[in-house]
């Protein structure tokens, strides 16, 4: 019942999104031009002529001064935002209670609004890029993940990050739907699951085949305690 639940919560989120999307293009057509979507087209059918520079047209084609600029930020920081949501909750449902980490929920939620905006400051400019890579070097940001799936959960952030940071929003929104329905029906049934194996995902049948079969141990009989001298 818990990965259904997951499943239905996933699905209704998504559908409530895609169809406020959907009617804000049908009530506002030339909006398309101010937000930051159809950058997947451009990398897909536009490969750029220099490889140490990304395609020109990954951008709102309306967007001309400082207010669409904004908006147009404001949009894909809100586009991360809510593509990663959904990922915290199937991190939070999935994962096990002795490596369940807090942090790493809040880094997915955050890490993706970050990347974002580093993306688009460092976007079509080599200079920048080393300077953040300078800059993140001297800063030394170290993390020791858990579980290589944890790893996977980052790389997820990360990647709806860069997706909304070139103006393509619908690619972050389709990494996010995938990774999450995988890790729900991974987590269904139960893949992969072997006794005495190291867990990753949560016990989901009640059967937990990762734990060995301790043999029983007769109880040490008791030792009883000194008598008082007598006097």
């Amino acid at each position: 019942m818990r990965a259904s639940k997951l499943l239905a919560q996933l699905t209704i989120y998504y559908a409530v999104i895609g169809v406020l999307i959907i009617l804000a293009i049908k009530l506002w057509p030339d909006a398309k031009g101010y937000l930051p979507i159809g950058g997947v087209e451009t990398l897909i059918n536009q490969p750029p002529q220099n490889l140490l520079e990304g395609p020109d047209s990954v951008r709102a084609a309306s967007v001309g001064n400082l207010g669409d600029s904004l908006f147009w930020l404001v949009v894909a920081i809100i586009g991360a935002l809510l593509a990663a949501l959904p990922v915290s909750w199937v991190y939070m449902a999935v994962r096990s209670g002795d490596e369940y980490d807090q942090s790493l929920v809040n880094t997915i939620i955050v890490l993706p609004m970050v990347v974002t905006g580093i993306v688009i400051i460092v976007q079509n400019s080599l200079a920048l890029a080393f300077a953040l890579a300078g800059i993140a070097g001297a800063v030394r940001f170290r993390n020791s993940l858990k579980s290589s799936g944890d790893a996977l959960f980052i790389l997820c952030a990360v990647a709806i990050g860069l997706s909304a940071g070139i103006g393509a929003v619908e690619l972050a929104a389709v990494i996010s739907i995938a990774l999450n329905y995988t890790f729900a029906l991974l987590w269904l049934t139960e893949y992969g699951e072997r006794k005495g194996m190291k867990r990753y995902l949560a016990d989901y049948d009640g059967v937990d085949e990762s734990a060995a079969t301790a043999p029983d141990k007769k109880a040490a009989p008791a030792v009883p305690a000194p008598s008082a001298p007598k006097e």
